[in-house]
């Protein structure tokens, strides 16, 4: 099958997506796929080039790619590719937005505030400290970090203003991470994620070479086990997500609570998905192939009636 993987863009995640990319490529290569890598900083011939191939795959991560602006063309044209549609992907990708509609479905999520510009004047957070501050539409940690007071929160704050992004605040909760990914409509099993240095999962935990322990299964009770499984799937669900995706939690005492939600996982080999897959005896071409799989099932749902 002729198979355009689409990866890269201006996003502050592309080298990290055609990293990833280039490992796609030769695992579907070894099942005898076509695979032809696209970066998407050749944006103008995107969909001249999509037409070409029977699918289109995605490893994009960040602003554009997780915002649904490529997921949307491809709808346009007819063509089949894995994953969220334009609407749940631009959801998703907005921490605000995702954690609004987690809580309004009586999903348990850490008390937030949206800062969409710098602010003006005598400002204070309405929230106490300790807080966690993230871009609020990156991905792989950049721009994560956890303040202990003013100074300290306007320094990072400073930077995410900088990239030209928004700045989402977040009570810092006590515990153990944990994610747990969606394939299709299983949940696979959960991660527990234990940073080898520092108290949580920062870019340089998330990439530098055993950077963080990642234990899959994770070593937690059964019945926790499938509550975080029942968790990651409610979420899939009210998003209106497709396919994959992969949500992150933290786990304090015995409240689990819900930080975002990404539609676009990493896709190294050792990444968390594929790790998860793995457990269930999915090698890393197999899952590639579920990808294939699932793309071409979307093109052939019916269109629900209005």
């Amino acid at each position: 099958m002729r198979i355009l993987l689409i990866a890269g863009g201006w996003s502050t995640e592309g080298d990290v997506s055609l990293a990833g990319a280039y490992g796609m490529q030769e695992a579907l290569q070894s099942l005898g796929h076509t695979v032809t890598i696209f970066d998407l900083l050749d944006f103008d011939n995107l969909l001249s080039q999509a037409e070409q191939y029977d699918v289109a795959l995605l490893n994009l991560h960040g602003d554009p790619g997780e915002d649904g602006l490529v997921q949307a063309m491809l709808e346009q044209a007819g063509i089949p590719y894995q994953g969220t549609g334009a609407s749940g992907s631009l959801l998703s990708l907005h921490k605000a937005a995702t954690k609004q509609v987690v809580r309004r479905a009586g999903i348990v999520t850490p008390d937030w505030e949206f800062v969409p510009k710098k602010p003006q004047g005598q400002w204070a957070p309405k929230l106490p400290y300790p807080l966690f501050v993230k871009s609020e539409t990156g991905g792989s940690s950049i721009h994560l970090a956890q303040v202990e007071d003013q100074k300290a929160l306007e320094e990072v704050m400073a930077e995410i203003f900088q990239a030209g992004c928004g700045v989402l605040l977040e009570r810092a909760i006590s515990g153990v991470e944990v994610t747990c990914g969606i394939l299709g409509e299983e949940a696979l099993p959960p991660v527990l994620i234990k940073p080898k240095v520092g108290s949580y999962f920062d870019y340089a935990s998330k990439y530098a070479a055993d950077g963080a322990q990642e234990i899959c299964p994770a070593p937690l009770p059964d019945k926790m086990l499938e509550h975080i499984k029942a968790q990651a799937l409610k979420v899939h669900h009210i998003l209106h997500l497709d396919g994959l995706s992969r949500s992150d939690f933290i786990l304090s005492d015995d409240t689990l609570y819900f930080l975002e939600v990404n539609t676009l996982p990493g896709m190294t080999a050792t990444s968390l998905v594929p790790k998860e897959a793995k457990a269930i005896g999915l090698e890393f071409p197999q899952l590639m192939q579920r990808f294939v799989d699932l793309a071409l099932a979307k093109q052939t749902k019916p269109k629900s009636k209005e």
